[in-house]
């Protein structure tokens, strides 16, 4: 018997209506509110160890100047983000599907060694910040540190065998709690409006350095993996939510884009405002997310030093998962090969305790990763904005007019970038 069928005629009242409205409304939003995570796993990738060496060395060494690099470069991820998920809501497809199915046989291996090459680059990031967390936080050697965040990832990875949505839930989590870590961090820091505004909005360089550091930072925040990940989840919810309307999935999608790209920007913003607040000018040549900790401590007090400590483990760890998903999606929609993901989580380790063993630095190899990672992302933003601009392919989810303008000149500015920092350096 329906609920409408248990009110009786006297069960009119004002009361009476709001509770037949509210278990009306209940399901829906259940329905919906399980919809949502596909946007908070791919906002990781826009918060790892990466981020932390770039930011921090940016605010570090130029203050609040390089902040409209993170502002415009996180607005440039959120239309990406919305991008990736309209295609594989529209297609029913991944990015790599979509490349697999529109390119020749030679330029579809290329793709996929080129795509791989950028897994291996991100994940090294990620996994040694992670290991560089624990190491900070419990005075551990790099490589103990490596061992653990190996265990841990392993174990997070593990909840996939329940489904997509209880990782997601785990992973969101973990990016809630790295941003609830910086609100206690600008708290700590005291950074200076004006400032912050002046850095947030006036675009300035100040030499090669801050140009590479620009770079970085861009390839920190724009990823190209998740661009791959994104569509893949977005197609896995087609397919959970197929008795819905593709309109009605893009308006969740979008919302859900929205607050987990929000979330991920203010962890980004907040990073390097810390920096310039706490260490510029005095310590102005500070170099590696160590000796930020170090020197976070006498500055800012232990307990900052310590919450920063944590956050770079979840980061490390949230990103280090989710690097694993995104190579696994490449490799099956380029080539069709699928390996367990757990199996592929111990291959992918490998680079990253050679780096460890042979004693390169830590921060070195993190900004180094995201310049790599930065000449990566037109490979993806190319062919996604293509791809989603084609009715024949996307159908009335097709990129509109500006829409279509927004992200060529995302690409734009992006390639641009690339081209000056391989002519300057």
């Amino acid at each position: 018997m329906s609920m409408e069928d248990r009110l009786s005629p006297a069960d009119t009242s004002p009361v009476a209506a709001k509770e037949l409205v509210a278990g009306r409304r209940r399901p829906r939003l259940a329905k919906r509110s399980l919809f949502f995570g596909a946007a908070f796993v791919s906002a990781i990738g826009y918060i790892d160890p990466g981020n932390y060496a770039t930011n921090i060395e940016a605010g570090a060494h130029y203050g609040h100047m390089l902040l409209w690099v993170v502002v415009w470069a996180n607005l440039i991820a959120v239309l990406v983000q919305l991008l990736s998920s309209k295609l594989g809501l529209a297609t029913g497809a991944s990015l790599a599907e979509v490349l697999r199915a529109h390119l020749p046989p030679w330029a579809r291996w290329a793709y996929w060694i080129q795509a791989e090459i950028l897994a291996v680059a991100t994940d090294l990031a990620e996994f040694v910040g992670a290991a560089l967390g624990f190491k900070l936080l419990f005075d551990l050697t790099l490589f103990e540190g490596a061992v653990l965040t190996g265990i841990a990832s392993w174990a997070i990875l593990s909840i996939e065998r329940r489904g997509l949505k209880p990782l997601e839930l785990v992973i969101g989590s973990m990016l809630a709690a790295v941003a609830l870590i910086y609100v206690l961090e600008l708290a700590f820091s005291h950074p200076a409006p004006k400032a912050l505004l002046e850095g947030a909005l006036v675009p300035t360089l100040s030499g090669e350095n801050s140009l590479y550091l620009a770079a970085g930072i861009l390839g920190a925040t724009v990823m190209p993996h998740v661009i791959y990940l994104h569509s893949a989840l977005s197609r896995s919810d087609a397919q959970t939510f197929a008795t819905t309307s593709r309109k009605k999935l893009w308006w969740w999608s979008r919302w859900d884009v929205g607050i987990a790209m929000a979330i991920a920007s203010f962890v980004n913003f907040a990073m390097l405002a810390m920096a310039a607040a706490v260490f510029h000018p005095v310590h102005s040549d500070l170099a590696g997310i160590e000796t930020a900790y170090r020197t976070l401590e006498p500055l800012a007090g232990p307990f900052a030093a310590r919450i920063f400590g944590l956050s770079l483990i979840i980061a490390g760890l949230a990103s280090t998962v989710v690097g694993t998903l995104a190579g696994q999606e490449v490799m099956q929609g380029f080539v069709g090969f699928r390996i367990p993901l757990l199996v592929r989580r111990a291959v992918t380790m490998a680079p990253s305790f050679m780096v460890i063993l042979a004693g390169f630095d830590v921060t070195r190899v993190l900004v180094l990763s995201q310049v790599v990672l930065s000449f990566g992302i037109a490979f993806a933003l190319i062919p996604l904005v293509i791809f989603t601009s084609r009715p024949t392919l996307m159908g009335d989810l097709a990129n509109r007019r500006m829409t279509n303008a927004l992200a060529w000149t995302a690409v734009v500015i992006v390639v641009a970038l690339n081209i000056v920092l391989m002519v300057t350096t």
